[in-house]
């Protein structure tokens, strides 16, 4: 059953379907002709895989970027991480880790 599923999977790729309809069409068959799950069950622990408190950040991650990008913040930011070290080799790298190393600051995460 797995390798049949594997090879549709497979065979909707090379026909250029997207992936992520793919992704359906595997699972919709598997859900078909798989062992019969009852559908409330099945609902359930796709709600119970999204309903964790640690999700709930990422929305808020990304109103604070949209934010700081608005307000210019993060320009002076690059600006600020470029003059103190995109003078050395390879300095876009380093600019990118100062300016990740200062958003950590800024937010918590680090």
């Amino acid at each position: 059953m797995m390798l049949g599923l594997f090879l549709l999977l497979v065979l909707l790729f090379a026909i250029g379907t997207p992936i992520a309809w793919s992704m359906v069409a595997a699972a919709a068959v598997y859900m078909t002709l798989g062992p019969h799950v009852p559908l409330h069950g099945l609902v359930q622990r796709m709600v119970g895989g999204i309903d964790t408190f640690p999700l709930l950040a990422i929305p808020f991650f990304i109103l604070a970027g949209n934010l700081m990008n608005t307000g210019g913040i993060t320009d002076r930011l690059v600006d600020f991480a470029r003059a103190l070290v995109g003078h050395i080799t390879g300095g876009l790298g380093h600019v990118v880790v100062v300016t990740n190393m200062i958003m950590a600051g800024m937010s918590g995460s680090g």
